[in-house]
């Protein structure tokens, strides 16, 4: 008698990655460089999730003080560090730049430090639904780089 192999179990993504869900829709972003009052950063974050569920896939296009950024960012889990590491594909770099997501409950912590970029981005979730923080150089980075600046953001759909 002959059997039907079984096709061998396809792997799930890690349950981790549901903390990321709320993120997924399109954004309207807003921000201004620390100390001040006018509104000089805007553009939208899309966050979809790429097939299979592993990463979830964020398009950037922000206008920053008269700069046109463009990014490609992918986020997956590490559950042996138990963070969302990430890489960023930018119109700013010829080489993708290494970032790592921390989430915990409405809070998200990102941060960077790859030559001379070093900075951390601090914020979340606010009760009415909005995403915001900021972006804030790590003790000794260059500021003329790593710019401190707030962000925020407001679901579009």
């Amino acid at each position: 008698m002959t059997t039907t192999p079984e096709a061998p179990a396809m792997p799930t993504p890690h349950p981790a990655l549901r903390a990321l869900d709320r993120l997924v829709g399109r954004w309207e972003m807003v921000g201004e460089l620390v100390g001040s009052d006018e509104q000089n950063m805007r553009g939208v974050a899309e966050f979809s999730w790429v097939p299979g569920g592993f990463f979830l896939q964020q398009k950037f296009q922000l206008d920053f003080m008269g700069m046109q950024i463009e990014s490609l960012e992918l986020v997956g889990y590490d559950p042996e560090r138990g963070v969302f590491p990430s890489q960023v594909y930018s119109n700013m770099s010829p080489v993708p730049l290494p970032y790592t997501w921390t989430v915990d409950g409405d809070s998200i912590t990102i941060s960077v430090s790859y030559g001379p970029l070093d900075a951390t981005f601090t914020g979340g979730f606010t009760p009415d639904g909005r995403f915001a923080g900021g972006w804030r150089p790590n003790p000794g980075a260059d500021e003329s780089v790593n710019v401190p600046y707030d962000i925020s953001g407001s679901r579009l759909d």
